[in-house]
């Protein structure tokens, strides 16, 4: 990264990778095909990006988790991409969904934190963990990650809604869980990814079905995830790749953990960085959203009776 007195910073193209999950290989492409994004290059011939790019590829990349082609929204203004990514959200949620996010994200960015854990209780009573998780949390994470890329949201914000969701989930996960649940599923990411919020969701909605997981946190090393998945006897082993975690960093190592592994244990992975990859990831179950988290509960079950 590199700045100077009154320029906008400028990010390289590894930092870009890891900032928006678009790969390497997709920005050199974007930008000979459609024009877009525009580098810099620094003495050395080396590729930099101004902020207002990546802040506009942060957009693209969830428009195409919606389902969006690349050639059709790659030539819009930011604001026409925001547009875009609301009308997803507002097709996508209830009017009664809807008012309860607004609520819910006037309380973030008022530092409101305690109605914002009111809010979130209440709506936690009223839908059960599995629809909690859901039908308010995972809408009310798009919608914070989306007001932070449009500088409505803050960093202070971001962290205050993180650190409340996270609270409340553990709470609630923590008066669900049975002991001896079946099967035993081991939760957590790799080394270079810090974001706790999607393991923290999967265990919300594994516990409530039977299912007894164990979260090794954040940022674990392949060799230490090896190691209590086989000393525990656990039966699965799931991680969480955020939007910002490189696609390639995640196969390279997922295939490197499969191979460690003992083929009893499986590994689902989840999250925006490995959507869509599961032909590239033999061997493991990837897992496309929260519902589809029972789905492969269920499959499992199938395949492992008694």
């Amino acid at each position: 990264m590199k700045t100077s007195p009154n320029t906008e910073t400028e990010l390289s193209i590894a930092a870009v990778e890891r900032d928006t999950g678009l790969s390497k290989d997709t920005l050199r492409v974007w930008e000979r095909r459609y024009g877009f994004p525009t580098p810099k290059r620094d003495s050395n011939g080396e590729r930099l990006y101004p902020q207002h790019q990546v802040d506009k590829l942060r957009l693209i990349r969830r428009l195409l988790d919606t389902g969006h082609r690349p050639s059709r929204i790659i030539s819009a203004t930011p604001e026409e991409l925001g547009a875009l990514l609301d009308a997803h959200r507002n097709k996508a949620s209830s009017p009664e969904q809807a008012v309860r996010e607004q609520a819910l994200l006037q309380y973030v960015r008022l530092h409101r934190s305690s109605e914002l854990v009111s809010g979130l209780h209440q709506a936690l009573m009223k839908q059960g963990l599995q629809r909690f998780v859901l039908e308010t949390i995972s809408p009310l994470n798009e919608a914070v990650g989306e007001g932070w890329m449009r500088g409505e949201i803050d960093v202070p914000e971001e962290h205050l809604y993180t650190e409340q969701v996270q609270n409340v989930l553990r709470s609630a996960i923590g008066a669900n869980a049975v002991s001896g649940g079946h099967p035993r599923v081991l939760l957590t990411t790799f080394p270079d990814e810090h974001h706790i919020l999607g393991l923290l969701m999967a265990e919300a909605t594994l516990v409530p079905e039977g299912a007894s997981c164990v979260s090794l946190g954040t940022r674990t090393p392949l060799a230490d995830i090896r190691g209590a998945a086989v000393s525990g006897n656990f039966d699965i082993v799931g991680l969480s790749f955020s939007i910002a975690y490189p696609a390639r960093q995640a196969i390279e190592g997922l295939i490197e953990l499969r191979a460690a592994l003992p083929e009893h244990i499986t590994i689902w992975a989840g999250g925006a960085a490995v959507k869509g990859k599961q032909r590239r990831l033999p061997g493991i179950r990837v897992i496309n959203g929260l519902t589809d988290t029972v789905t492969a509960l269920h499959e499992w079950r199938a395949a492992h009776p008694g």
